[in-house]
């Protein structure tokens, strides 16, 4: 079935087990309940394609468009999705367990309960700007360089995440479980951190200016040389934490 026409088709339920759709266009088709584990799809235009409840297990997405498409309660265990446009996508309560996300566009996405952190997941220079991601659990997760401009990752768990040189400029990472977590050389200006639990995380050199941490614990947290110009720190729990000279 390379490169087959199935713009808008009801593959709905469908078993498609190692089909090989290379180069489909599968736009606006229905694929919910589909099971496509193994399934070829390099270079398949999946836009706006309905995937609810889909099963892509180990799927190679490398660089595919998906695009406002719906993969709401999907199985994405141990997918490629590397480079993958997933702008305006919705992943609501998806299984992402060990999926390649590396470098992908996930601009607007709607991420909430979405499954990705217990295997570590590789989101290192994702573009997550904007993402709705409201209590996911990426612990443990790569987001080295990652945009998260705007995002909101209020009551996530990012506990031992690693963020460093990420950008989360007026993030939303209120109550937000940040233990452990490497943000060095980070730029959190503007972010809002109140009630955050950032204890033992790893700040240095952070750009923190005009960020709330009010309420926030940073007990233990590595703060050296970060900039906290303008940084609301009332009824902030800084016991044991490591302040920049110039604070």
């Amino acid at each position: 079935m390379v490169g087959a026409k199935l713009r808008g088709a009801d593959l709905s339920n469908a078993n498609l087990y190692e089909t090989n759709l290379t180069d489909a266009d599968l736009s606006g088709a229905d694929l919910s309940l589909a099971r496509l584990a193994g399934t070829e799809l390099s270079g398949a235009d999946l836009t706006k394609a309905n995937l609810a409840d889909a099963r892509l297990d180990g799927t190679y997405l490398k660089s595919n468009n998906l695009s406002h498409a719906t993969l709401t309660d999907a199985y994405i265990l141990n997918a490629n999705l590397s480079g993958s446009n997933l702008s305006n996508t919705n992943l609501t309560n998806a299984d992402l367990t060990g999926a390649d996300l590396s470098e992908a566009d996930l601009i607007e996405a709607r991420l909430g309960g979405v499954k990705l952190g217990g295997a570590r997941a590789d989101l290192n220079e994702a573009n997550l700007s904007f993402a709705k991601m409201v209590n996911v659990n990426l612990t443990k997760a790569d987001l080295t360089n990652a945009h998260l401009t705007g995002a909101n990752l209020s009551k996530a768990n990012l506990s031992e995440t690693n963020l460093t040189w990420a950008d989360l400029t007026d993030a939303d990472l209120r109550e937000t479980n940040l233990t452990d977590a490497d943000m060095s050389n980070a730029n959190l200006s503007g972010a809002d951190l109140r009630n955050a639990d950032l204890r033992g995380a790893n700040l240095r050199k952070a750009d923190l200016r005009g960020a709330d941490l009010s309420d926030a614990g940073l007990s233990n947290a590595n703060l050296s040389e970060a900039n906290l110009r303008g940084v609301d720190l009332r009824d902030t729990d800084l016991r044991g934490a490591w302040l920049p000279i110039d604070i």
